[in-house]
Parts: C-alpha cells; sequence; structure tokens
C-alpha cells in the first residue's frame, strides 16, 4: 500500500526514512506541538516551499533544465487568487476563478516560453527566462490599479478560513480550532496530494523519459523521443505546480504583492534548496525546504543564546553577534554543499547503498 502510494519510489535509506517520517509528523501536528503564530507561519511556509521547490526539481534535477521564470508562475498563483478576490469579495467562487485563471495564464506562458525557447543552448534558455521574469516583475509593479503596484493586495478569505471563524470555543489539545487552523490543514493536505502527484510523474514513464534527456539528450533524440517536446511539457507541468504553490500563499497570507511572491531572492532560495536536499529527487525538497526555512527563521535566535554564554570573550562574542546570522547562513550552505555535493538525499542513499549486504 505505502510502495503505491509513493510510486514505488521508496527513501532506501533508514535514516531518510526516519527524517522523512518526523518531518511529516512534525508538520501534520505542528498546530498542536507548537500553536504559537510564528511556529505557525513557519510550518506553512515550509509547507509551501517544498511544493515550490518540488516542482523546479522536475526542471533542473529530472530534466537538466535551468530556468530563472520559476517564481514567475509562483506570482501568478498568488495574484490570481488575490486579484479574484479582491474584486469578487470573499468566497469559494473569488477562490476557483482566480485558481482557474492563473493556470491558464501559467499554461499559456510555460507553452510558449517552452516551443519558442527550449530550442536554443542551456545558457540561451536561462538568460531568456530571466529576462521574462524580470519584465513580469516589473508589469506587476507598476500595474497599480490590476496588482495593487508596490503595495500589492489584501484581500478577505472564505469565511472558513478567516481567523474569526471559531469551529470549537475551547483549545482541542492546545490549539485553538479556527479559521487558521482550517487553512493550515488545507495547505497541509494539499501538499501531501501535490508531492504524490509529483513522486507518481516522475516514476512515470514520462519521467524515465525526463531524466533519459537529461542524461544525454542526443541519446534520447536518437532512440525516437522528441525531446523538445518532452521538454515544453516538462516547463508547462512545473509552472502549473509552481502556480499551486503561489495560491496556496495567497489564502494563507491574505496577501500578495512583488517582494512576496515575484522576488529574485526567492528564486536563490529555491536552487539552494534544491542543491542542499538533492537534484532529482522529490524526497530533497521536502528535507532541504525544512532545513532551510528552520535556519532562515531560527538560526538568530540561537545565535543570540550563544552570543549570551560568550559575552565578555573580544572576538568570539562579535563572531556569534545575532546580526551575522546571514553570514553563519551562507557559511552553513557552503559547508553543505561541499560534504554533499549530491545533496544530503543523494549522500543518504549512498551511503545505505555501500552499507547493504
Amino acid at each position: 500500500m505505502l510502495k503505491a502510494l509513493l510510486s514505488h519510489d521508496l527513501p532506501r535509506s533508514r535514516l531518510l526514512s526516519l527524517l522523512l517520517i518526523v518531518t511529516v509528523l512534525g508538520l501534520a501536528l505542528t498546530p498542536f506541538i507548537f500553536p504559537s503564530t510564528r511556529a505557525l507561519n513557519v510550518a506553512a511556509k515550509i509547507l509551501i516551499f517544498i511544493v515550490l521547490v518540488a516542482s523546479y526539481d522536475l526542471l533542473l534535477g529530472y530534466t537538466g533544465i535551468v530556468s530563472f521564470a520559476h517564481t514567475m508562475f509562483f506570482g501568478i498563483g498568488a495574484y490570481g487568487i488575490a486579484i479574484a478576490s479582491s474584486r469578487m469579495g470573499p468566497g469559494w467562487a473569488a477562490v476557483g476563478a482566480g485558481l482557474v485563471g492563473a493556470l491558464a495564464v501559467s499554461l499559456l506562458l510555460s507553452l510558449l516560453i517552452g516551443l519558442f525557447s527550449l530550442r536554443v543552448k542551456a545558457i540561451f534558455f536561462a538568460m531568456i527566462t530571466l529576462a521574462v521574469a524580470s519584465a513580469f516583475l516589473t508589469l506587476a509593479s507598476q500595474l497599480s490599479d490590476f496588482t495593487g503596484g508596490e503595495d500589492g493586495l489584501s484581500f478577505k478569505v472564505p469565511e472558513a478560513l478567516q481567523p474569526g471563524t471559531e469551529y470549537l470555543e475551547q483549545p482541542f489539545l492546545g490549539a485553538a480550532i479556527d479559521g487558521r487552523f482550517a487553512s493550515y490543514y488545507l495547505l497541509f493536505l494539499a501538499t501531501v496530494a501535490l508531492v504524490l502527484l509529483m513522486l507518481r510523474i516522475v516514476n512515470s514513464p514520462f519521467g524515465r523519459v525526463l531524466q533519459a534527456i537529461r542524461e544525454n539528450d542526443f541519446r534520447a533524440e536518437a532512440i525516437g523521443y522528441r525531446t523538445v517536446v518532452y521538454r515544453t511539457w516538462s516547463n508547462v507541468l512545473a509552472a502549473l505546480f509552481a502556480t499551486l504553490a503561489g495560491a496556496l500563499l495567497a489564502l494563507w497570507l491574505r496577501y500578495n504583492g512583488p517582494d512576496t511572491s515575484l522576488s529574485f531572492e526567492i528564486m536563490l532560495d529555491i536552487l539552494l534548496i534544491v542543491v542542499i536536499g538533492g537534484m532529482g529527487t522529490i524526497y530533497g525538497a521536502v528535507i532541504g525546504s525544512v532545513l532551510f526555512v528552520l535556519a532562515q527563521n531560527y538560526l538568530q535566535d540561537l545565535m543570540k543564546l550563544g552570543a549570551g554564554a560568550v559575552e565578555g570573550v573580544p572576538l568570539l562574542s562579535q563572531l556569534i553577534a545575532p546580526d551575522r546570522w546571514l553570514l553563519w547562513l551562507g557559511l552553513l550552505f557552503v559547508l553543505a554543499v561541499y560534504h554533499f555535493p549530491s545533496g544530503i538525499v543523494g549522500r543518504l542513499r549512498a551511503r545505505a547503498q555501500e552499507n547493504s549486504p
């Protein structure tokens, strides 16, 4: 049953299996174990990034395509929900219309980008996608009447997801059962479903062809596969999943703006997570997203504790100062890439294979 659910793509490492079980259980029980608003926001961001990074891995890890337009599709999903909800008012009809519209726009754009750009060499395709993403960011910032411009759009979600909606008067196991609680579990269930769907895609015959193209596109073409068609469909699928991740972000934040979903910093974060978790494995997106988002949100707090412990030590207290957390975060990522060149998941699988009889 479990093998079928995971599309027969098992972790193949006891330690990786343990990490995945702890991650899933931790995210599933976050509202009860860590009921604070900050912890819930961090967990929600992890869920959104899992979908976003896994969708990018369909391009980079499984097909070997480097694209810098992924945040554009992420932003389209978020703007689709934001624009529809702000114009139509709160309700599931607005969410549905915004989602359908965003998916349609992403489908069209990804098809155009794929058909016109994937015939060129990899570096030129990357530059084309960077130019398209930059143009879209500029457009979103300037169309104030439509997108809210630099200020973005704040909107109301359906009543069932609004924080003021209470399902139980008293907390249950320490968690307030309200609209925020419902929103979180909507994100959780959507993330689980989308990750399982992506696992199914990459382990299907279609996914095997994508991996063959990644390894040697000339050989794949020679045995009869039209590589441009497969690359285009890979681009489309990755864009649609990124759009869904953007829609989840908008539903959680009840706001969207250029810096929230279209920032180039998000694209850099995606690249870092893919490399750290391991390219060409959906599980890498899960582990990488958890480690990255936790480090991004809690490393500064840990450094505050460390700085307090070594207070008075001249050089050490300055090095561990909380305002230098970005320096240490960068150092941690460099060490992770150096010691795990195939990513954490790739290293754990290789180690398990070495130890197997």
